[in-house]
């Protein structure tokens, strides 16, 4: 595997511009004051409680995310360039979902193939035809982002459904502001902290025609026993709307309404963390009881707007992301701005035979899969792993994509033993509204604490990091 880039330092021992000045700091500062301060910010989360909980573990349901408190630095031009990259993606993600379900240009201009489409488990056919409002599909887009070298961003993969992690983006920056506040003197950090208005203005400009003149927006949760549960909670309470059950909920001559102490409210913007399965027992799985019968006929009507509207989740398809670059150009006629990882489609013969010759060298990934689960990466997985995986590739090709595997770039974390390099990659949040795409500077870094590892997910032993981007 190529050698990684280091965000921080250019071979030969000079520092990165934007690395500059906390390079002065950490020498200034005694390793013992750095180890008491991240003791510090491990007991601030504690007090606060944000965890995540990991499902089928049974050594502890509730989990802290480890946090590292050397921030990720990045340059005003690198954001530039990062920015204007993600709007493009996200605007071209929202046509390529209005159009498969409307006109269907894409598929007859044979660009990508309709079984990918149609025989899709998260295509939805009840959303052929239906109007949602403005146009707008996704609203909150968690793009993950990696770099392998000074110039390029590349995409690892699009979160359209409902993207999670902003929650720790914004306690990340309280909890750095609090114990680094001589560290933040010395730089000047775009603000992050406009975040849940930005996206209480977004919600409310998608809000039906129907609507009131001032929007009543609701988020949606499964409940307690979610694992992202902490972020819905938070995100209610700094948007200053309701968290609601599906229970709290009722629909009556298509619109909905919650339950109040005052009475029934009507709602007319739900910000849902309930997959499309269980939104609505009369539509999706007759069982769930986390949704709101009658739901959809609401949204039929247009008497309701579902952030992010239903279907999205076929833009997670990691088979759809592999044809990304020629969405881009087909809606747009633009090249895209932000590469994608060369991808190999398993479903296709030729790239199946190319991905069993080289498992050894590969990342495999579960079309529909998430979190770091069901992945082979090959350099680092035993023998009978790769021959474990050899046999699901052969039953089931169109289950997965393979892609190499990329020396994601470094920036130094608090080890053990001191300040070391460690992978990193990069979760911004794309909000659009009816009017603008806005992207506050920053986003979640993921990093993964163990030597060597690239897996930077939570749920794998990951932890996360403060992103500085310096406004010039």
């Amino acid at each position: 595997m190529a050698v990684a880039f280091d965000e921080m330092n250019i071979p030969g021992g000079d520092l990165r511009p934007a690395y500059q000045e906390l390079a002065r700091w950490l020498k200034e500062t005694p390793p013992e004051a750095l180890e008491y301060r991240r003791q510090e910010a491990e007991l601030l989360f504690r007090r606060i409680g944000i965890t995540f909980a990991v499902y089928g573990d049974s050594e502890s349901t509730e989990r802290l995310i480890p946090f590292d408190v050397i921030p990720r630095i990045m340059s005003a031009k690198e954001w530039a360039l990062l920015e204007k990259g993600l709007k493009q993606r996200v605007k071209a993600l929202n046509m390529f979902l209005r159009d498969i379900y409307h006109g269907r240009d894409i598929l007859r201009a044979e660009v990508v193939p309709d079984d990918l489409i149609f025989q899709n488990p998260v295509f939805r056919p009840e959303m052929n035809g239906q109007q949602v409002p403005h146009d707008v599909y996704v609203h909150i887009a968690g793009i993950d982002i990696v770099r392998v070298d000074a110039e390029d961003f590349i995409v690892l993969e699009d979160n359209a459904r409902t993207p999670s992690g902003v929650s720790y983006m914004l306690e990340n920056r309280e909890i750095m502001m609090r114990l680094f506040p001589d560290l933040f003197a010395r730089h000047r950090v775009a603000p992050v902290e406009r975040y849940p208005d930005e996206l209480l203005a977004a919600l409310r400009s998608v809000a039906p025609q129907s609507a009131s003149g001032e929007p009543t927006v609701a988020l949606l949760t499964p409940g307690v026993y979610n694992s992202a549960y902490y972020e819905h909670s938070f995100l209610a309470d700094k948007l200053g709307i309701e968290l609601v059950e599906g229970r709290d909920l009722i629909v009556k001559n298509n619109e909905v309404f919650m339950r109040t102490t005052e009475g029934v409210k009507r709602v007319d913007v739900i910000y849902r963390r309930v997959d499309d399965d269980f939104l609505d027992p009369l539509t999706f799985r007759p069982d769930s009881v986390l949704g709101v019968p009658g739901l959809m006929s609401a949204y039929a009507a247009g008497n309701i707007t579902l952030a992010n509207a239903v279907g999205t989740g076929i833009a997670d398809d990691k088979a759809i992301y592999s044809y990304m670059p020629d969405i881009v150009k087909f809606y747009l006629s633009e090249e895209p701005i932000l590469k994608n990882v060369p991808t190999w489609r398993c479903r296709e013969p030729k790239d199946l035979a190319y991905v069993l010759d080289n498992l050894g060298e590969l990342v495999v990934k579960e079309v529909h899969g998430s979190g770091g689960y069901g992945m082979l990466i090959g350099p680092a997985a035993t023998k009978a792993t790769i021959e474990a995986f050899r046999e699901k590739l052969k039953r089931e090709p169109e289950g997965f994509i393979a892609q190499p595997t990329l020396a994601l770039s470094t920036c130094p974390t608090c080890t053990a033993s001191g300040l070391a390099p460690r992978h990193v990659d990069l979760r911004p949040f794309v909000l659009t509204g009816s009017k603008s795409t806005t992207i506050v500077p920053g986003g979640l870094t993921r990093v993964a604490l163990k030597e060597g590892s690239l897996v930077v997910n939570s749920s794998q032993g990951g932890g996360t990091k403060d992103t500085w981007i310096l406004d010039e």
